[in-house]
């Protein structure tokens, strides 16, 4: 499984978006699409919302992808 860390640089992203960003698919609607699918996990829970708030802290699986979102270093 592959391993990929997110810098949250806003207070949250929608999973659909977040997938969209770290490459595994094309576009938001693709996004929503895998979230559809059943293929999305937060925290080891399974994901239906297409378009919930993801903050810093949380651990989202995708096919075989593991993003660990973490809040970008204020200054």
């Amino acid at each position: 499984m592959a391993d990929v860390t997110f810098t949250l640089e806003a207070e949250s992203v929608e999973v659909n978006q977040l997938l969209k960003l770290v490459g595994l698919c094309d576009s938001g609607g693709a996004g929503k699409a895998l979230v559809a699918e059943g293929r999305v996990s937060v925290d080891g829970q399974p994901e239906s919302r297409k378009t919930a708030k993801i903050r810093a802290g949380q651990i989202v699986r995708c096919q075989a992808m593991c993003i660990r979102v973490i809040a970008a270093p204020t200054s």
